[in-house]
C-alpha cells in the first residue's frame, strides 16, 4: 500500500516542479498578473497533495502494510 502512495507522490511532486517552472517563465515573459496567481495557487495545493500522499506512505510503512 505504501508503494502506491510512494508512486502518487512522486507524481504529484513532478506535477509541483513542472507548475513552478511554468510559473517561473511565465513571470519572465512579462505575463498576466493572474495567470502568474492561478499557477501559485495550483502548485501550493499540489504541494499540500505531496505531502498527505508522503505522510500517508511514512505511516503505512511504519504500520508494515
Amino acid at each position: 500500500m505504501a508503494s502506491v502512495f510512494n508512486i502518487f507522490a512522486i507524481i504529484v511532486m513532478a506535477a509541483v516542479v513542472f507548475v513552478l517552472i511554468r510559473g517561473l517563465i511565465n513571470m519572465m515573459r512579462g505575463g498576466s498578473g493572474s495567470t502568474s496567481n492561478k499557477l501559485m495557487q495550483a502548485r501550493v495545493l499540489l504541494q499540500f497533495i505531496a505531502l498527505v500522499l508522503i505522510l500517508l506512505a511514512v505511516y503505512f510503512n511504519r504500520q508494515g502494510g
